[in-house]
C-alpha cells in the first residue's frame, strides 16, 4: 500500500511539474528529434535578415556618392545588381527557413495527436465519458490544426522581424544617435493604444472558447441525434438550440472586436508614422548644421522600414495567446492521472481466474459499488445478473481495466491487475460491450483488429465459427463492404456479431460479454450462443445478460443488487434459495410465456 501511495504521489508531482512548463517548453518536447529543424530555421532566418539589411547599407553609399556628384553609372549599376543579389538571397533563405519550420511543425502536430491518443488509452474511461463527444475531437483535430500557422511562422518571422529593425536601428545610431531615438517616439505612444486592446483579453478569449465549444458540442449532438429528433418531431426545438449556440458563438467575436476597434485603429495609425517626428526634427538639425543632408535622407529611408517589422511581430500576439491556450488544453489531457499500471509486469498470473475482493467504486462522488467480492475460476463461465443500474456493467468495465477501483482489489491468477502492464493485461482480456463500435473500414479489417496479424483466411474462419459468414456474404461486397462511421451501414445485431467475431479472433484467455446479444432476435441469439460456446472452450467467460435463460447453464451466477453481491450459485441453487433471482426468473418466464401465446395466437389467426 505504501508503495502505491508513493507511486501516486510521484505521479502528481510529475504532473504538476509538467503543467508548470512553458508553452515553448511543451513545443520543444513535442518536436522531439525534430527540434533541430527549428534551430536551423532560426539560424537561416537570421542570415536572411542580414542579407536584407545589406542593401540598405549599399543604398546609403549610393546616396552619399550621388550627393557628392559621382556620376559613375556603371558603378551604380553594379551596386544595384549586388542589392538585387542580396534581396534574392533573402527571399531564398526565408523560403528555406519556413520550409524547415513547417517540417518541424507538422511533426509537432502529428506528435501531439499521437500523444493524446496514447494518453486517452491509459486514462480511466470516466475522464473520456465526462466530456461531450465533440470536445476531445475538437481539441485533437480542429484546435490542434489551428496552431499550425503560428508554430510554422512564429520562430522565423519573429527572428526576422525583431532582428531586422534592431540591425537597422544600430546602423541609424552610427549615423546620428539623436535621430535614431527620435524615430522611435511613435512606438511607445502606439503601444499604449495597442495595450488597451489587451484589457480583459483572457476573459474575452475564455468566453470565445466556451461559446465555440458549446457550438461544436451542440452541432455534434444535433447530428448524432437527428434520427430521434425526426422520429419525435423535436426538430424545431433541437434546431433552435443549435441556432442559439451559433448566434452566441458569432456574437462573442463581434462584441470582442467592437471593443478593440478604436484602440486598434489608433495604434495602427500612430505606430508606423515615424515621419511625424523624423521630418521636423531632422529638418531642424540640418538647418542648424548638426546633421548632414545626405545623412538626413538616409535616416528618412531607414526609418520607413524600422517600425513595420515590429508591427508584424505585434500581430502575432493574438496568435501566441491562442497557441498558449490550445497548448494548455492539450497539456490538460496529457497530464491527466493515468490508470495505476507499471510499464513492465511485476508478477505473472498463475492461471486465468478472476477474483474481486471488497471492491468499492464511485462515479465522481457517488459510490456505486459497495464492497463487491466474487471468485471466478479459471476456464469457467460466470454470469452477472440483476436489475438495471445495479452495477453489473461497472463490474465488467473494472475487470476489463477501463477504470481503477477506489478500494479493494481485482486479481487475475492471483496477481493484482495494478501489477500488470496495460499491454499485457489487454492481451489477456477480450471485452465486448452492448454498445459496439465499428470503424469506418471494411468488415474484414474491423474483424482483423482483434489480431492485426491475422490472415484473410483466419478472419473468414472466425466469422464462420461466429455465425457471421452468411450475412457478410449477403452484403454487396462481402467482407470488403465498408461498415460506415460507427458501423452505421449495419444493423445493431450485425454490429454485435462482428464485434464478437473480432473478440474471438483476439483469442484472449478471458472473455467479457456485456449484454453482447442485446440487439439480436432470438434466432440469431441462439446462433451466437452456440458459436460462443464453441469458441470459448477452456477460457474464462464472464457474461452479463438481460435474458436469464441464456445464462442458466453458467457455472456460477452472481446476482447484483444496488452495487452489492446479493447472492451467488448455480441456477438451481439460486432458485432453491428464493429471493431476487427467483423473482427475476419468474418474471422472465412469464414474459416468454406471453410472447409464445401471442405467437401462437397470431399463427391461429393467420
Amino acid at each position: 500500500m505504501r508503495r502505491k501511495v508513493r507511486i501516486k504521489e510521484g505521479f502528481h508531482l510529475e504532473a504538476k511539474r509538467k503543467k508548470e512548463r512553458s508553452t515553448l517548453g511543451w513545443v520543444m518536447t513535442f518536436a522531439g528529434t525534430h527540434r533541430g529543424l527549428y534551430a536551423v530555421s532560426v539560424a537561416v532566418a537570421a542570415v536572411g535578415v542580414v542579407c536584407g539589411v545589406i542593401p540598405y547599407l549599399i543604398m546609403g553609399d549610393m546616396i552619399h556618392r550621388l550627393v557628392e556628384g559621382d556620376r559613375n553609372w556603371q558603378a551604380y549599376l553594379a551596386s544595384g545588381l549586388v542589392m538585387a543579389a542580396f534581396w534574392t538571397a533573402r527571399v531564398i533563405l526565408h523560403s528555406i527557413s519556413t520550409t524547415c519550420s513547417h517540417k518541424a511543425t507538422f511533426h509537432v502536430l502529428a506528435q501531439l495527436r499521437r500523444m493524446m491518443c496514447d494518453k486517452l488509452s491509459r486514462v480511466p474511461l470516466g475522464y473520456v465519458k465526462d466530456r461531450p463527444s465533440g470536445t476531445l475531437k475538437n481539441i485533437m483535430m480542429e484546435r490542434t490544426d489551428s496552431i499550425e500557422t503560428t508554430l510554422a511562422h512564429v520562430l522565423p518571422e519573429f527572428t526576422g522581424n525583431i532582428l531586422a529593425p534592431v540591425l537597422v536601428f544600430l546602423y541609424m545610431l552610427t549615423i546620428d544617435w539623436r535621430m535614431a531615438l527620435i524615430s522611435l517616439i511613435t512606438l511607445p505612444l502606439g503601444l499604449l493604444f495597442y495595450s488597451m486592446m489587451m484589457i480583459g483579453y483572457e476573459e474575452n478569449y475564455k468566453n470565445v472558447l466556451a461559446k465555440t465549444k458549446t457550438l461544436n458540442d451542440t452541432a455534434v449532438e444535433y447530428i448524432n441525434g437527428i434520427e430521434v429528433i425526426k422520429a419525435f418531431g423535436k426538430a424545431k426545438t433541437s434546431y433552435d438550440r443549435f441556432v442559439t449556440a451559433a448566434k452566441e458563438g458569432a456574437a462573442c467575436y463581434v462584441e470582442w472586436m467592437r471593443k478593440c476597434n478604436i484602440p486598434f485603429s489608433l495604434g495602427m495609425v500612430v505606430i508606423p508614422c515615424t515621419a511625424l517626428t523624423v521630418l521636423p526634427f531632422g529638418g531642424l538639425f540640418v538647418r542648424n548644421g548638426s546633421l548632414a543632408p545626405v545623412d538626413f535622407i538616409m535616416i528618412i529611408l531607414l526609418s520607413v522600414g524600422l517600425i513595420q517589422p515590429l508591427i508584424t511581430c505585434m500581430s502575432y500576439t493574438d496568435d501566441l495567446g491562442k497557441m498558449g491556450t490550445i497548448i494548455g488544453e492539450v497539456t490538460e489531457i496529457l497530464t491527466q492521472e493515468e490508470l495505476d499500471r507499471p510499464k513492465k509486469d511485476r508478477a505473472r498470473p498463475s492461471d486465468h481466474s478472476v477474483t474481486l475482493e471488497n471492491v468499492h467504486f464511485a462515479y465522481h462522488d457517488r459510490e456505486v459499488l459497495h464492497g463487491v467480492s466474487m471468485e471466478i475460476s479459471s476456464g469457467s463461465v460466470a454470469a452477472l445478473v440483476g436489475p438495471s443500474g445495479s452495477g453489473k456493467s461497472t463490474i465488467a468495465k473494472l475487470i476489463a481495466s477501463l477504470w481503477d477501483v477506489k478500494e479493494g482489489s481485482i486479481r487475475i491468477g492471483g496477481v493484482d491487475i495494478r501489477d500488470l502492464s496495460l499491454e499485457e493485461y489487454n492481451r489477456r482480456i477480450a471485452y465486448v460491450s452492448q454498445d459496439n463500435y465499428l470503424f469506418d473500414d471494411t468488415i474484414r479489417e474491423n474483424i482483423r483488429m482483434g489480431r492485426p496479424g491475422a490472415t484473410d483466411g483466419e478472419v473468414e474462419e472466425v466469422a464462420r465459427r461466429s455465425g457471421c459468414h452468411d450475412f457478410i456474404m449477403g452484403l454487396e461486397k462481402g467482407y470488403d463492404t465498408v461498415a460506415g462511421g460507427s458501423g452505421g451501414h449495419l444493423s445493431g445485431g450485425e454490429r454485435q456479431r462482428i464485434a464478437i467475431a473480432r473478440a474471438m479472433l483476439k483469442d484472449a484467455p478471458i472473455v467479457i460479454l456485456d449484454e453482447a446479444s442485446a440487439y439480436m432476435d432470438p434466432e440469431n441469439e441462439a446462433v451466437i450462443q452456440a458459436s460462443v460456446a464453441r469458441l470459448v472452450q477452456g477460457k474464462t467467460l464472464i457474461v452479463i445478460a438481460h435474458r436469464l435463460s441464456t445464462v442458466s447453464d453458467a457455472d456460477r451466477i452472481f446476482v447484483i443488487r444496488d452495487g452489492r453481491v446479493d447472492a451467488a450459485g448455480t441456477h438451481g441453487e439460486l432458485l432453491a434459495q428464493g429471493g431476487l433471482y427467483s423473482q427475476m426468473w419468474a418474471a422472465h418466464m412469464s414474459v416468454k410465456d406471453q410472447a409464445a401465446k401471442k405467437e401462437e395466437g397470431g399463427e391461429l389467426h393467420a
